[in-house]
Parts: structure tokens; C-alpha cells; sequence
């Protein structure tokens, strides 16, 4: 669902621009409420992670693929304010250097990618977690139907800001018909990932799973008629893993993933394109302005083997990615140091 420059006309993707840096500055803040010294580094992994997954397209119909959006995943391991952030450094990562996403839409493609996706599918989430029984299984339910009603509520998005300023005059209703059912079907996949991913964090250290936060009810005792909480134990619960292991395991994960298996992705366009294409919406598409970049396409320059330039490609994405993005998610915990150092407390 990258929008590529042309799509949108100057003055909606000026307005997406200001609702993209408004709420990056509201993320920013509240990410530092969310990120603490265990964290911080899982939310620059995150990013990488999902960098990687992008890259691997699968088929939902004929001549149709769908990939990983994140921003379901991201809410849910790191929070909803980390997870705006770390879709949008993957989305600049993409911009830049891959010349993926057009960069006059780069506000365009934040507030349909990050913040839609993200505040929608954590909205569901803990709606759902409100409801169901407070157990892990729950967590991965609710996991699963939040990724799910994320990416059509994208496409939904899509169609409101090209209703608004697309620059080719196409029927919307059209439009949102072609978008949102392709997008159901991707919405499957999403669900599928984010679930699995969730799941397996879990299963390891759920400690450092933002939605699965007061997971465990407190036991009950009866004391005189009434019932009471029980003290909490003393002692946390092991984990099965530590940070560090976790961290280097799903760092390898996405280097395998976007440096070998990306290379047997679907190589059919993505419900974006292909809605484009089908309904004409692309006609005014514009070159990219990083179109010269050597990585543009996800491919190296001036190396013609062509799984050797897209896994270097790729490991060089989720490299850069998770360095910006743990710079990030680094500076932002140093500034709730200093926010709640003993000076600005009056200690």
C-alpha cells in the first residue's frame, strides 16, 4: 500500500504531511512512557522485523499480492506510540533509499500505514482483551483480529484521501470497492503473521509484550465472607529466554527473511498496484525522486545476479533500519531518563 508520488495532488499531501509530523510529536512523547532499558532495544528490532516482512509479498488472488502492513505488530509488542514510530522509520528507510513510497507522499503513506493501522488495530485489540478471558491464548485471538481489521481499515483510509485529492478522475466508489476487497483477503496474511509473531514473543518473554501487560488475573482468597486479592509473589517467573538472545534471534530471523527467502516472494503486484493499474488511478504517477538510488527497487546497482543483489539489498535494509530505528527508540528512553531524573522531579 506504498503511495507513490502522483497519486495524491500537492495540497491533500501537505495536509497528510502536517497530520503526520503532529502525530509523530505526540508518539514521540508518549513512547517514552512505553520504552524502558528492556524495551527500547525489542522496539528497534520491531522495526526491523517488519522491514523484512515487507519484503515478502504473498498471492491473496490471481495476479494479486499483499505484504505485511505492521502496524497491528507493532502496537502489540511495543505499544501504540512505538509502533507509530517504528513503521514510519521502516517507511522512511523505504522512501529514501529504496525508492519505495513517493516522498511528496511520504505524509500520505505515515498516516495510512503507521497511524491508521496502528490506532485501529490496538483500538480492537484492547477492546477484545477487554472482553475475552485474561489468558495468552486471548491476547493471540485479539491479536489475530485486530492485524485483520487493520488493512482494510487502511484501504478505507486510502480511499477517503484520494476521494479528497486523487489526481485522476475515477469514480470512488470504484475505487473503494477494488481497494477494500483485495485488502480483506491481504488482511488475512496480515492477521496470520502478527498472530504467529505474537504468539511466539509470548511464549518466550512475556514480559516484554506491551498487550500483554496485567495479563495474569491476581488470585482470589477468602478472607471472613469477602473475597480479596492474593499478595503477589515475591519472586518474578523465570524466562525462557533472555533479552539478548530474543534481540540476536529475531535480528537473524529478519536477516534470513529479507536476505534469502525474499527472493521467492510473489512477484505479482500488491493490492495497491493492481487496483491502480485496473482502475486507472496511476496515470499520473510520478518518477521517483530517488529512482537513482542504488538500492532503488530492492536491488543493488550494477549487480546482475539477481538473488545475490536483492539478499544484499535486504540485509542492508534491515541493518540500516534497526540501527535508525534503535537510535530512535534510544534517544527517546534517554529523554524519559531526564524527564523523570531527580531535578525536573524536585527531589
Amino acid at each position: 500500500m506504498h503511495v507513490p508520488d502522483g497519486f495524491i495532488d500537492a495540497p491533500a499531501s501537505a495536509v497528510t504531511g502536517v497530520v503526520a509530523a503532529g502525530a509523530l510529536a505526540v508518539s514521540l512523547r508518549g513512547a517514552r512512557r512505553e520504552l524502558d532499558e528492556r524495551t527500547a532495544p525489542l522496539a528497534g528490532l520491531v522495526a526491523a522485523f517488519i522491514f523484512a516482512v515487507q519484503m515478502l509479498n504473498f498471492p491473496v488472488a490471481a495476479g494479486t499480492s499483499g505484504h505485511l502492513l505492521g502496524g497491528a505488530l507493532a502496537a502489540i509488542l511495543v505499544g501504540p506510540y512505538t509502533g507509530v514510530l517504528c513503521v514510519s522509520v521502516v517507511l522512511l528507510m523505504q522512501g529514501v533509499l529504496f525508492a519505495d513510497g513517493g516522498l511528496t507522499a511520504l505524509g500520505v503513506n505515515i498516516t495510512d500505514m503507521a497511524i491508521v493501522t496502528t490506532v485501529v488495530s490496538y483500538a480492537v485489540f484492547r477492546a477484545l482483551l477487554a472482553v475475552l478471558p485474561r489468558k495468552r491464548r486471548s491476547v493471540t485471538i485479539a491479536s489475530f483480529v485486530a492485524a485483520l481489521v487493520s488493512v482494510p481499515a487502511a484501504a478505507v483510509a486510502f480511499t477517503l484521501m484520494y476521494a479528497v485529492g486523487g489526481t485522476t478522475d475515477v469514480a470512488i466508489g470504484k475505487v473503494a470497492t477494488a481497494m477494500i476487497g483485495v485488502h480483506v483477503l491481504i488482511g488475512i496474511g496480515e492477521a496470520v503473521i502478527t498472530a504467529l509473531t505474537v504468539s511466539a514473543v509470548i511464549a518466550v518473554r512475556p514480559d516484554l509484550v506491551h498487550g500483554a501487560r496485567g495479563l495474569q488475573q491476581r488470585l482470589k482468597l477468602r478472607v471472613n465472607g469477602t473475597l480479596v486479592d492474593a499478595p503477589a509473589p515475591t519472586a518474578p517467573v523465570a524466562a525462557r529466554t533472555s533479552r539478548r538472545t530474543l534481540w540476536i534471534s529475531g535480528l537473524v530471523a529478519s536477516l534470513v527473511l529479507a536476505g534469502f527467502v525474499s527472493f521467492y516472494a510473489s512477484a505479482d503486484p500488491d493490492g495497491l498496484e493492481k487496483v491502480a493499474r485496473d482502475q486507472g488511478i496511476d496515470k499520473r504517477t510520478e518518477q521517483h525522486a530517488a529512482a537513482d538510488s542504488p538500492l532503488a527497487g530492492y536491488g543493488v546497482k550494477n549487480v546482475s545476479n539477481a538473488r545475490l543483489s536483492g539478499g544484499v539489498a535486504g540485509v542492508i535494509g534491515v541493518g540500516v533500519t534497526v540501527v535508525a530505528g534503535s537510535a530512535v527508540f534510544w534517544a527517546v528512553r534517554r529523554r524519559r531518563g531526564a524527564d523523570v531524573s531527580p531535578v525536573n522531579t524536585g527531589v
